[in-house]
């Protein structure tokens, strides 16, 4: 039972899908102009790569592979919260 419910609780490959999903949903309400056009679309392809990065890590072939690839996912996650803050105008509302 606890085991299930740690998966249930910290199942990165769901959570990192359903943030994805949800920079879609922010990225569509981002007012559009000439200068957020290209950081949104740089907002939805480094949101939606951190699960791809995720699943790729998680299939890793050796430990040092897998902290390599996981490391790539995190960075991913960085240039995220300063991209959105960058179309927000710096007000995403995204917190470490």
């Amino acid at each position: 039972m606890l085991i299930t419910q740690k998966k249930k609780n910290y199942d990165l490959e769901e959570r990192t899908a359903r943030f994805g999903e949800e920079i879609i949903t922010f990225a569509k309400k981002i007012p559009k102009n000439v200068i957020t056009l290209q950081l949104i679309s740089q907002l939805i392809r480094a949101g939606t790569s951190i699960g791809a990065n995720y699943c790729e890590a998680d299939c890793a072939e050796s430990k040092k592979d897998f902290e390599h690839k996981l490391g790539i996912s995190k960075k991913g996650g960085k240039r995220n919260q300063a991209l959105a803050q960058n179309a927000c105008g710096g007000s995403s509302g995204i917190t470490k």
